[in-house]
């Protein structure tokens, strides 16, 4: 059974007519999965496994059991001459039905504020039936005053999510058009960033010129925010793959986990910093964390099946690469980490067609003549191939020749020559040869003592502040005076005969905050607040059923009258507590 404080957000479907808004509408999931993201000891999927099933046509049940949540948010949007029609509903899967459901008529202009209020109304009702939840007063922060940038940012994200290079183009106009109406936008900086950095490792635009552009609009973004989550994951990035400095990756992989504990790229990143440094129990909590809140997202499969394949379970890492594979069989990561399978494995021919069927622009040359170098070598035989890569990494930055070349000689037994193609770590900061040192194809070298020099140097000490994201206790303390004043105020005033009570709207009528009321009635008297006014509401009903002057009122109207404003809810209510039916119930008081 899933946790009952789970949701995922499905995407919002446009219903303008010409379906010109489905940025917008992409929008406002993505903020309002941002919002409940905020909330301590509320899992929430993110967006890449929420998004999952946009246009898809599974059940309501099968989306829950493969994104492992309780709790569905399904939603829709219709904008029309400045005005935006909004509406959403709270979904039950265990129970096949949803328990609440809202629609707002706002401003366009006013987006943030709506956004801002819907995920206040979800995180309460949530609360109400599933248990104690801490809220702040605010969950949507505005990243902007202008609409006109916020739109020019949505479109951005719209076309950079396709993954493909026309789109990218056009995300990166929308970025750069949106921080032109507002140049401290820092979310645009980013989408630059990011579209350049992507178009670099895809090859889809010049790596050095791509690398260039995206690390220009990283300092923009530095200057304006540099505590910014997606910053810093950013930075981390960048200081691995083109510093190949492990300690400025780390450190600013933790500082955007403190900025935002529930981001999963993070989380992935921090868990292969650790698992290539060797420290696999922080690499699995991570890993582990990411998996529970983006189980979709094939960028988790696939640091998940390197983590199996770093720490040798390779039956497990085969399983996640091949679901990968069929997925998309052009996935070169996923392809690669399984010909390192099969060399360490001994399959050596198989290994051997793999290669021989990548395309051969996928592939550096030196890549390619590395792996059957390294093929050769863990065979026993140092053949041509080996000659061939010693010749290349003769050139300072032929990194995929160093890194190769270390792992040959590794495998070789040749621990000296291994060793000194390690110097260039240092000297040509390669990330290519970092990743190769700790491989596990490297292993015959790594119980040398001057490895674990070098590992010394490499993985330098770094303490990590940024825990894997828990529920806080919460502070708030409770007093016998305060549940008595609960108690007395509720039978003597009798709020649950108001269909329309809330949490908050009780917790304003006995003057304290709407955090403490709603721990106060799950930790002191043991039911959460919808728990706790439906007894209330049924105790009602019992004494109405009871009096002969309402024999002549159906038990539906008794109900309403006790304060209920569903026939569902009273139903599922009464015999949840009674153990049986409100008919039943009065038969047997006959």
């Amino acid at each position: 059974m899933n946790d009952q404080k789970s949701i995922a957000v499905l995407p919002f479907r446009d219903l303008s007519v010409d379906g010109s808004n489905e940025f917008i509408c992409d929008g406002i999931s993505e903020e309002i999965i941002n919002a409940l993201a905020k909330i301590d000891g509320l899992k929430v999927i993110s967006r890449t496994s929420s998004f999952f099933f946009k246009n898809h046509k599974a059940s309501l049940d099968e989306i829950a059991t493969k994104l492992g949540v309780a709790i569905l948010l399904e939603g829709s949007a219709q904008i029309h001459d400045g005005k935006i029609r909004v509406r959403a509903k709270l979904i039950d899967v265990e129970e096949d039905t949803h328990f609440w459901s809202e629609t707002w008529d706002r401003k366009l202009e006013n987006l943030f504020e709506t956004q801002d209020e819907i995920s206040l109304l979800i995180a309460d009702k949530i609360r109400e039936q599933y248990g104690h939840l801490n809220i702040s007063s605010q969950l949507v922060n505005s990243p902007t005053k202008s609409v006109s940038s916020y739109e020019h940012l949505l479109k951005g994200r719209h076309h950079f999510y396709k993954w493909n290079p026309e789109d990218t183009h056009l995300a990166i106009e929308h970025f750069e058009k949106s921080i032109a109406l507002d140049e401290e936008l820092v979310e645009g900086y980013l989408g630059i960033a990011d579209s350049y950095s992507f178009m670099a490792v895809a090859g889809f635009a010049p790596r050095e010129e791509a690398w260039q552009k995206s690390i220009a609009a990283i300092t923009s973004a530095k200057n304006l925010d540099p505590d910014h989550a997606g910053l810093n994951y950013m930075l981390g990035m960048q200081y691995l793959f083109t510093e190949a400095d492990f300690a400025r990756a780390m450190q600013y992989g933790m500082r955007s986990l403190a900025a935002k504990p529930t981001y999963s790229e993070a989380h992935q990143f921090v868990s292969f910093l650790h698992s290539i440094k060797g420290d696999f129990k922080k690499a699995w909590e991570h890993i582990h964390y990411a998996k529970s809140i983006d189980p979709l997202n094939p960028e988790t499969k696939f640091y998940e099946a390197n983590y199996y394949y770093r720490v040798g379970e390779n039956d497990k890492a085969k399983e996640i690469l091949n679901e990968l594979l069929e997925a998309n069989d052009k996935n070169l990561p996923a392809i690669l980490v399984n010909i390192y399978i099969l060399i360490q494995e001994r399959q050596l021919e198989l290994a051997c067609q793999t290669i021989d069927k990548i395309p051969e622009q996928a592939l550096t040359p030196d890549e390619r003549l590395g792996l059957f170098a390294l093929i050769d070598a863990k065979d026993g035989k140092s053949t041509t191939h080996l000659q061939k890569l010693e010749k290349h990494a003769q050139e300072p930055e032929a990194h995929h020749a160093h890194a190769y070349l270390f792992l040959t000689y590794a495998n070789l037994g040749r621990y000296d020559d291994a060793f000194s193609v390690l110097e260039k770590l240092f000297e040509s900061t390669s990330s290519i040869l970092l990743l190769a040192f700790s491989d596990p194809l490297g292993v015959p070298i790594h119980s040398e003592s001057k490895y674990l020099e070098f590992h010394a140097r490499v993985y330098p000490k770094i303490g990590e502040k940024t825990k894997v994201k828990k529920a806080r206790q919460s502070d708030h303390t409770i007093t016998k005076e305060q549940v008595e004043k609960i108690q007395t105020y509720v039978e003597s005033e009798r709020p649950y005969l108001n269909p329309s009570l809330t949490l908050r709207t009780l917790a304003e009528q006995v003057e304290i905050h709407p955090n403490q009321l709603s721990w106060l009635l799950n930790e002191s008297i043991g039911k959460n607040f919808n728990e706790f006014i439906n007894h209330k509401r049924i105790e009602h009903f019992k004494q109405l059923v009871l009096d002969p002057d309402n024999s002549h009122i159906s038990l539906i109207g008794l109900a309403y009258e006790s304060g209920f404003n569903s026939k569902t809810v009273f139903n599922t209510a009464f015999k949840k507590e009674v153990g049986m039916t409100p008919k039943e119930f009065q038969k047997s008081q006959a």
